[in-house]
C-alpha cells in the first residue's frame, strides 16, 4: 500500500488536502483535511445578537445570503417571530438568485474546465470541451458570466448589494420592491430563462425537468448539459464517487404555506422524517476539545496542540449516529422529483450533477412564480426584539445543502452560537466509531494511476460536491 496527499486543489473555493491509501491502482481509504480553522463561532461569543446578522454572512462571498437567512432565521425562533408572507417571498428571491448563481458558477467555472484537460484528448467529445469549457476563454464560459452577472441585478433590487447585503432580517426584508422593479426582475428572469434554453440546456427548461428517469437522461444529448451527459457516460461517471446513499435535506425556502421543498432524510429507498433534534456533532478525529454534542450543546474549541489522534479541524456531524449526504441532489431526491430519485441508485459523479442540472430548471421557475407574487402594496417588515434569554435555529438550504445555525442567548448577548455548513456535513473526518466522512466514503476505488500525483477521478469526485471549505470550520 502507498499514501498519496493530493492538495491543495484549484478551483475549490479555499483549501483542501486529501490523504489517500493506495492498494492494486485504486483508493482503499480516504481522509479529507480542511486545513483552516478560521474561529467565527469563537467572534459571535458575547456579541449583540443582532451582530450575526453582519457576521456569519461574511464566512463566504459565495453564499453569504444564505448564511444570512440562517442567522435571520435563528433569531427569529429565539424571539419567536415570524416574516410576513411578503418578506418571505422577497427572501426566496434573493436566496434563490444567490443558489442559481452558484450553482452556474460550479458547473461552468469549477467542474466542467476538467474535461478539457489534454489526458481526455482523442474522444470524440474532446473538441467541443475545449471550445466551449477552456478556463477564461470557454465560449460558454463567457454567455455564462455574462448571464450570471445580470441575473445578480435582481439582487441589487431587492438586496443593495451582493455579496454580504443586510436586507433579510429576523422579521422581514428591509425594502418592499416598487410595481416597475417587479418587471424588472421578471425581465431578467426572462433573459436569464433565454441563457439557460440557449446554453446549457438546448431546450425549454420544461423538457429537462419531464425527464423521469436515468435512461431518459441518457438520451439528452442538446446544450451544454448534454456535452456533459455525454462525456460522462463514456468516462462511467455515474459509478465513480459513489457515497453512503443517505441524503438529507432541511427543506429549501420557507414559504408561509410551509418549505418549499420538503424536509427528510431518505435511506435505502426509503423516505423518513428529520429530527433536527438527532444531530450529534463528533470530535475525536478534529483538532478540537470537547465531547460529542448536539450544536445547542456543542462548542468549537480548537485544540492547539493538534493531537495526533486528528487529521482536521472539521467536526464530524451524524444523524441517529449516521453520515448524510447533503447538495442538489439530495433536495431532489428528499422532494420526490421521479429523476433525482431515479439516480439516486447511482449516487456518484454523474448524479450530483444531474441534480444540479434538475435544480437549476426548478429554481429558475420557482423564481419566476415568486417575483410574479410579489406584491409591493402589502408589508414586507414586521416587529422584531431581541430576547433577553432564548435559544434558535436557523435551518436553510444553501447550494451546496444543509445549512444550520443554531444561537443560545443569555442576559442579551451572544451566549454560544454554533453552525454546521453543507461542506461540514460532506467532507467531514471520522467519527468515534470510525465511519468515514461522505467524501472520504465516496473517494474509495477511485483509479488513481502509479504516476498520478493528483488523479482525475480524484478531483472529479472532489469537484462533484463542491465545496466551500470556508465555510466548513468556524
Amino acid at each position: 500500500m502507498t499514501q498519496l496527499v493530493v492538495g491543495p486543489f484549484n478551483r475549490v473555493e479555499g483549501d483542501l488536502e486529501v490523504r489517500l491509501d493506495v492498494q492494486d491502482g485504486a483508493v482503499e481509504a480516504a481522509y479529507a483535511n480542511s486545513p483552516l480553522f478560521r474561529g467565527f463561532e469563537k467572534m459571535l461569543a458575547g456579541a449583540d445578537p443582532r451582530d450575526a446578522l453582519t457576521i456569519t454572512p461574511r464566512i463566504c462571498g459565495i453564499c453569504s445570503i444564505s448564511q444570512s437567512v440562517a442567522a435571520a432565521l435563528a433569531l427569529a425562533d429565539a424571539a419567536k417571530v415570524e416574516m410576513p408572507q411578503q418578506a418571505k417571498l422577497a427572501a426566496a428571491v434573493l436566496h434563490g438568485v444567490e443558489n442559481l448563481a452558484d450553482h452556474i458558477t460550479h458547473f461552468y467555472l469549477f467542474f466542467m474546465p476538467d474535461f478539457a484537460r489534454p489526458a481526455y484528448e482523442g474522444h470524440d467529445w474532446y473538441d467541443e470541451v475545449v471550445t466551449r469549457f477552456t478556463a477564461t476563454r470557454g465560449t460558454s464560459q463567457k454567455a455564462a458570466l455574462d448571464a450570471r452577472a445580470r441575473l445578480f441585478h435582481i439582487t441589487g433590487v431587492l438586496g443593495g448589494k451582493w455579496p454580504h447585503t443586510l436586507a433579510i432580517q429576523p422579521a422581514g426584508v428591509t425594502r418592499a420592491p416598487t410595481a416597475a422593479e417587479r418587471v424588472r426582475m421578471l425581465s431578467t428572469l426572462k433573459g436569464f430563462r433565454r441563457f439557460l434554453e440557449a446554453h446549457l440546456f438546448g431546450a425549454p427548461l420544461e423538457d429537462f425537468l419531464a425527464l423521469e428517469s436515468r435512461a431518459d437522461l441518457a438520451t439528452w444529448r442538446t446544450g451544454d448539459a448534454g456535452l456533459f451527459l455525454r462525456a460522462a457516460q463514456e468516462l462511467g461517471l455515474d459509478g465513480l464517487g459513489v457515497g453512503p446513499r443517505r441524503y438529507l435535506s432541511y427543506g429549501a425556502y420557507p414559504m408561509a404555506s410551509g418549505r418549499t421543498t420538503r424536509a427528510g432524510l431518505w435511506v435505502d429507498g426509503q423516505m423518513g422524517a428529520f429530527d433536527p433534534t438527532s444531530i450529534v456533532e463528533h470530535v475525536s478525529r478534529s483538532w478540537m476539545t470537547g465531547a460529542a454534542a448536539h450544536p445547542f450543546e456543542g462548542y468549537t474549541d480548537p485544540d492547539e496542540d493538534m493531537s495526533e489522534t486528528g487529521y482536521s479541524w472539521c467536526k464530524a456531524p451524524r444523524l441517529d449516529g449516521l453520515t448524510a449526504e447533503v447538495g442538489a441532489l439530495a433536495r431532489g431526491i428528499v422532494d420526490g422529483h421521479p429523476l433525482a430519485l431515479s439516480v439516486a441508485a447511482d449516487g456518484g459523479v454523474a448524479a450530483r450533477i444531474a441534480g444540479r442540472l434538475l435544480e437549476i430548471a426548478r429554481t429558475q421557475i420557482w423564481l419566476e412564480e415568486w417575483v410574479t407574487a410579489l406584491d409591493p402594496a402589502q408589508r414586507f417588515m414586521g416587529e422584531f426584539e431581541v430576547p433577553k434569554d432564548g435559544r434558535g435555529a436557523g435551518l436553510v438550504e444553501a447550494a451546496r445543502g444543509s445549512l444550520g445555525h443554531w444561537l443560545t442567548i443569555e442576559d442579551g448577548r451572544i451566549a454560544n452560537y454554533q453552525i454546521i455548513a453543507p461542506t461540514t456535513w460532506n467532507f467531514s473526518p471520522r467519527d468515534e466509531n470510525d465511519a468515514p466522512g461522505p467524501l472520504e466514503a465516496a473517494l474509495v476505488g477511485a483509479p488513481v494511476a502509479a504516476c498520478d500525483k493528483t488523479p482525475l477521478s480524484v478531483q472529479h469526485i472532489v469537484r462533484s460536491f463542491d465545496p466551500c471549505m470556508v465555510c466548513t470550520v468556524h
